[in-house]
């Protein structure tokens, strides 16, 4: 089996991993937009792999402007599953008072 055959089976585990964050209602608005940003990492970050490969001859990961812009996706998508989860905290905290 190829990496990039496990690579995309590995989008299914994810895909039931969102469903079942979305369906319980229990997941902070931010962080969950935050978990289906990682779906737009993983977007962009194909065709960039495509791209390396197509104009440099080399993989993604080679390639620092192209690798760090899609690495972006990722890192704001982080940022935004903390946020979520410090949000509910402060939030949880305060009603507890």
């Amino acid at each position: 089996m190829t990496k990039e055959t496990i690579f995309a089976l590995s989008l299914f585990p994810y895909l039931g991993f969102l469903w079942f964050l979305t369906r319980s209602r229990q997941v902070p608005r931010l962080a969950l937009i935050g978990f289906y940003g990682t779906l737009v990492f993983v977007a962009i970050t194909i065709p960039a792999g495509i791209y390396a490969k197509v104009a440099y001859g080399d993989s993604l990961a080679n390639i620092d402007w192209l690798h760090g812009g899609a690495e972006l996706f990722l890192t704001l998508s982080n940022i935004l599953v903390v946020l979520g989860f410090r949000q509910a905290v402060i939030q949880t905290r305060q009603s507890s008072q």
